[in-house]
């Protein structure tokens, strides 16, 4: 498994805790409009998500740049990165 690979796999997790929903459903290409509950409080829930599997911090310029899977893991690639 890849770095990308684990991250996925653990967003997967986040976006499940957050919004109760298939991690398998997620993919990098998934977008805030493709799921109907990542609404702003939903923004707010999947940060915190985020944060508790990670076992990182995000701050408000990390969580406004999350509109999609992607950036997502490219905002907390070099945050684990920065762990090991």
């Amino acid at each position: 498994m890849n770095n990308t690979d684990y991250i996925l796999t653990k967003v997967r997790e986040a976006f499940r805790m957050a919004f109760d929903i298939d991690p398998q459903s997620i993919s990098m290409e998934t977008t805030a409009s493709d799921i109907s509950v990542w609404d702003s409080v939903g923004h707010l829930s999947l940060g915190s998500s985020l944060e508790e599997v990670f076992g990182i911090s995000l701050d408000v310029d990390d969580l406004m740049e999350m509109e999609s899977v992607r950036e997502i893991v490219r905002v907390i690639t070099p945050k684990i990165t920065e762990m090991v």
